[in-house]
């Protein structure tokens, strides 16, 4: 008789930063500041593109599109850290944790081809201004 592995999982373990519970709110401050510096920021951005008319043109657009895509893309992952931070579990489920990449992935590959289409409005704009 062969003996196979049984072995069944349902979630990962996330290793932390640090076990040390002193350290464990100042890490919990420091990524919620980092996240909401970087919510806010890219909200101003969106905002004062889509308010000002002098700002309505190809360029603005990407850059605002490209705030947005940072936005999701920040979402996907600093939550889940933050909780995991604040309630001491250590662990994502594997239907949580597939979404997550899928979403990140999904993401970056959309801020490459932002950031080359803005690359190429530049190389436009300087090769041949009058276009």
């Amino acid at each position: 008789m062969e003996f196979q592995n049984q072995t069944v999982f349902s979630e990962f373990i996330l290793v932390g930063l640090t076990d040390d519970p002193e350290l464990q709110p100042l890490i919990f401050s420091l990524f919620l500041a980092m996240y909401l510096v970087t919510i806010l920021g890219n909200l101003l951005i969106i905002l004062a593109v889509s308010s000002e008319s002098h700002l309505h043109t190809p360029m603005y657009f990407f850059l605002s599109s490209l705030s947005f895509t940072d936005i999701y893309i920040s979402t996907t992952t600093i939550p889940k850290i933050l909780v995991n931070i604040q309630t001491q579990e250590h662990s994502i489920s594997c239907t949580g944790c597939l979404i997550q990449i899928t979403f990140a992935l999904t993401l970056g590959g959309a801020e490459s081809c932002l950031l080359a289409l803005m690359a190429f409005d530049r190389y436009v704009a300087i090769c041949q201004p009058l276009r």
